[in-house]
C-alpha cells in the first residue's frame, strides 16, 4: 500500500489586524513591530477621572504642549518590541558576562592601576544614582505619554536605565572585591560632595516636570547626551592612552554601544515633532536652550574631577548635542 501525502497552500483571508491594516495598506504583510506598536494605547471609555490629577483623562494629549496630528508618527527606528528588544539586550549582556569572566579567570582586575579604581568609585560610581533617576522619569513618561509606539519605547529605556544602574554596581564590587562599602561612599559622594550637586539638583528637579515632552527633552536628549559624552566618550578616550586602562574599557563598553544605539529612537522623536509643526520646533528649541544651559552648568564641576582642561571637554560635548540638534531640525 503506498500513501501519497500532498500539500496545499492555504491563502489568508488577511494579512493582518484590521487596525493595523487601516495604518499600512490592504493586502500588506505587517512586522511584528507594527503589530506589537500601532493603536494599542486605549481612547475612548474611561470610567472616570484619575483622583491624582483630574484635569485630565487617564491618556490625554493635553499632558504635553506638543501636538501632534497622529502620534504613531514618533516610531522607533530599531523596531524594537518586547521581543527584539529581550533579544537584542541578551546578546550584549552575553557580551558583557564573557568580558566580566574573561577578567576574573585572568585576574585582569589586579593590573588595574588603584589610581583608576580610586577614580571609578570617587568620579563616576555616583552616576548610579543619577541612573536611577533617569529610570523614574522614563516611567513617569510611560505613565503620562500618548502614543503606544513612544511608551512602549520609554518603557524599554526605563529599564535600560536600571540596567546601566547596575552595571555599574557590578564594575564597583569587581573593583572592591565585594566590598560594599564603596556603594554607600559613592551616595554620599552623590548627596554631599560638592561637584555632584549641580547634576545632583538637575536629576531632583527633574521629578516635577509636569509636561511629560518636555521632561523627555531634558532627561533623554539633552543630560544624557552630557553624561554619556563626558564619562564614556571623552574620559575613555583620555584612558585609551593608559597602557593599563585596556581591563577598564572592557568593562565600559556597553555604555559607548548602548548610547550610540539609542540616540536612533531619541533623535527621531524630535525630527518627526520639529518637522510637525512651527509651533513644536518653537517649543523644543525653548526647552533646548534653557536645558542645555542648565546641563552644561551641571557636569562643568564633574568634568573638572577628570580633565586638566574641563571648560574645552564640557564646550566640545554642547557642540557635539548642538549639531545634534540641528541636524534634527532645531535652530539653536
Amino acid at each position: 500500500m503506498s500513501l501519497e501525502i500532498k500539500s496545499i497552500q492555504i491563502k489568508a483571508k488577511r494579512e493582518t489586524f484590521g487596525h493595523v491594516e487601516r495604518r499600512i495598506g490592504k493586502g500588506k504583510i505587517a512586522s511584528r513591530y507594527e503589530e506589537a506598536t500601532y493603536d494599542l494605547q486605549p481612547t475612548v471609555n474611561f470610567h472616570y477621572l484619575p483622583t491624582y490629577n483630574p484635569k485630565y483623562e487617564l491618556y490625554d494629549e493635553r499632558k504635553t504642549a506638543i501636538k501632534m496630528s497622529d502620534w504613531y508618527k514618533i516610531l522607533d527606528p530599531r523596531q524594537f518590541h518586547y521581543s527584539s528588544y529581550v533579544a537584542a539586550r541578551a546578546k550584549q549582556q552575553e557580551s558583557t558576562t564573557q568580558n566580566f569572566a574573561y577578567i576574573d579567570k585572568k585576574n585582569l582586575v589586579d593590573h588595574i592601576p588603584v589610581s583608576l579604581k580610586e577614580e571609578f568609585f570617587t568620579h563616576i560610581l555616583p552616576l548610579r544614582h543619577y541612573e536611577w533617576g533617569a529610570n523614574m522619569n522614563n516611567l513617569q513618561l510611560v505613565s503620562e505619554g500618548y502614543g503606544s509606539s513612544f511608551t512602549a519605547a520609554a518603557m524599554f529605556q526605563a529599564e535600560d536605565k536600571i540596567g546601566t544602574a547596575q552595571l555599574l554596581t557590578k564594575i564597583a564590587l569587581l573593583f572592591s572585591e565585594n566590598e560594599v562599602e564603596v556603594l554607600d561612599i559613592a551616595r554620599n559622594n552623590w548627596l554631599n560632595d560638592p561637584s555632584w550637586q549641580g547634576l545632583r539638583k538637575l536629576t531632583e528637579d527633574s521629578f516635577v516636570i509636569e509636561d511629560w515632552f518636555e521632561l523627555h527633552m531634558l532627561q533623554n536628549v539633552i543630560a544624557d547626551g552630557f553624561i554619556y559624552e563626558l564619562f564614556f566618550t571623552h574620559y575613555e578616550k583620555e584612558l585609551i592612552k593608559q597602557p593599563d586602562a585596556g581591563t577598564y574599557l572592557m568593562l565600559t563598553g556597553f555604555f559607548s554601544d548602548w548610547f550610540e544605539e539609542t540616540t536612533k529612537w531619541i533623535d527621531a522623536t524630535i525630527k518627526i515633532v520639529s518637522e510637525e509643526s512651527a509651533e513644536n520646533k518653537t517649543i523644543l528649541e525653548n526647552w533646548a536652550a534653557t536645558y542645555i544651559e542648565e546641563a552644561q552648568n551641571a557636569v562643568l564641576p564633574l568634568a573638572n574631577n577628570l580633565f586638566p582642561e574641563p571648560e574645552k571637554v564640557v564646550d566640545e560635548i554642547k557642540a557635539t548635542l548642538t549639531d545634534r540638534l540641528k541636524k534634527n531640525g532645531l535652530t539653536l
